[in-house]
């Protein structure tokens, strides 16, 4: 029976979605601005694994323009497509469960910004937070990035004892504290008390910050924490478990699911240590079941912070790592590469950008390869790996061409809404 591996390249878009224009997104495109990137250097980029599964042809059926400069390389054993998300937010929640699906058919709650100075979070659920939590205040209260606000506040945190609170374009709530000075239990325990009371904004995330170092030298820590809403219905990993198959999760996945339909987790920080605990997880993975990996680099690191060269490059790392990882599976495994939306790092701020997004399906046996166009929803990949690992059809979804004939499936009864 086959095993299906899962890699999520994290904001990985490929160029604006159809309904851009409702984020202020019309002409993003974070594949794009790669590709210019590489272009200013007087060179191309260089992904070519990444183009024999398909993805200059499906950023072509994304953008209706060859990638910049890459040169023409045939498809080889894939099943490739652009696929737009329905969900109504362009957050990470959102992308993963709509990918194994779950669309999110509803809006998330958002932290507006104010004036500086001001407290931007709900004072009925702030000072609630506060008093459960045993805190005297909190420092920052804003909308701010993530490294910068580490730099002005850490200080400030060292000396009160107080965390710093903070927000983004995203649903998010997220606290920052010093490992060393506050406790890295203390702040998970914090998290902990503030995900019920936050759920009444609709936030969709609390996210546990820890960092170290001394004044001007502050870094955060791997020891990140999601406290995340569980996905409203039943998906792909739900079922899996719920018929004895194993759900094999690295990175962040398991906060990203609220540690839903997973059997066993792999905490890693770094693409290094994403790549070796893939393949750890592949080890461990019986037949039927399924390898689900986050590169979250690619969004944290190089997207909100807008550093295009950063994210070429670690594109580049990637598609050099893959075919190991392709030798490494057995004839009947699939790979699958697919993104969670995007985040163009040449685009103003530091939001996401709401793209469609590369889905890439490859197996060894594949005859043929066969471009499936532009997809309407994210979940056709959930749907299609429910037909792969023989598991009944999902509510969400169509099957993507070009599978070859497989038994003890049935088509979906239910399609999208």
């Amino acid at each position: 029976m086959s095993r299906a591996i899962v890699l999520v390249l994290d904001s990985f878009g490929i160029g604006a979605a159809p309904d851009a224009n409702k984020f202020g997104d019309v002409g993003a495109n974070t594949f794009g601005s790669l590709l210019k990137w590489a272009q200013q250097q007087g060179r191309t980029l260089q992904i070519p694994n990444l183009q024999k599964m398909g993805l200059a042809h499906v950023a072509q059926t994304a953008t209706g323009q060859w990638p910049l400069g890459l040169p023409l390389i045939q498809p080889e054993k894939s099943i490739y497509a652009a696929a737009a998300e329905k969900s109504f937010g362009k957050d990470t929640p959102s992308g993963h469960w709509e990918m194994m699906g779950v669309p999110v058919a509803f809006d998330w709650g958002y932290f507006k910004p104010g004036a500086k100075g001001e407290n931007i979070f709900p004072a009925h659920l702030y000072q609630r937070w506060l008093k459960e939590a045993g805190l005297t205040g909190s420092l920052a209260n804003c909308h701010a990035s993530g490294t910068e606000v580490i730099q002005e506040w850490g200080d400030e945190h060292i000396r009160t004892g107080m965390p710093i609170c903070y927000t983004s374009a995203d649903s998010v709530f997220q606290i920052a504290a010093h490992e060393d000075y506050f406790s890295l239990e203390r702040l998970l325990k914090i998290c902990e008390i503030a995900k019920p009371i936050f759920d009444e904004a609709q936030i969709a995330r609390v996210i546990a910050r820890p960092f170290k170092g001394t004044s001007g030298h502050y870094t955060r820590t791997g020891n990140r924490r999601d406290y995340t809403t569980p996905p409203p219905g039943a998906t792909l990993l739900d079922r899996l478990v719920s018929e004895g198959r194993e759900v094999h999760a690295v990175g962040k996945i398991s906060d990203i699911f609220a540690h839903r339909g997973i059997t066993t987790s792999y905490k890693a920080d770094g693409l290094d240590q994403i790549f070796e605990k893939t393949f750890l997880a592949l080890e461990n993975c019986p037949e039927g079941s399924l390898v689900f990996s986050n590169l979250v680099d690619f969004d944290m690191l190089y997207g909100h912070r807008r550093d295009v060269a950063g994210y070429a490059i670690a594109l580049e790392k990637f598609d050099a790592w893959l075919p190991q990882l392709q030798a490494s599976l057995e004839p009947q495994d699939y790979l699958a590469l697919i993104a969670d939306h995007g985040c163009d790092p040449s685009w103003p701020g530091s939001d996401h950008t709401r793209e469609l997004v590369p889905l890439l399906l490859w197996n060894s046996q594949l005859g043929s390869t066969t471009d499936a166009g532009q997809r309407e929803s994210f979940a056709d990949l959930g749907q299609t790996l429910a037909k792969v690992l023989k598991i009944d059809s999902l509510e969400h979804g169509q099957v993507l061409p070009g599978l070859p004939d497989l038994n003890l499936w049935t088509e979906p009864k239910v399609q999208y809404v």
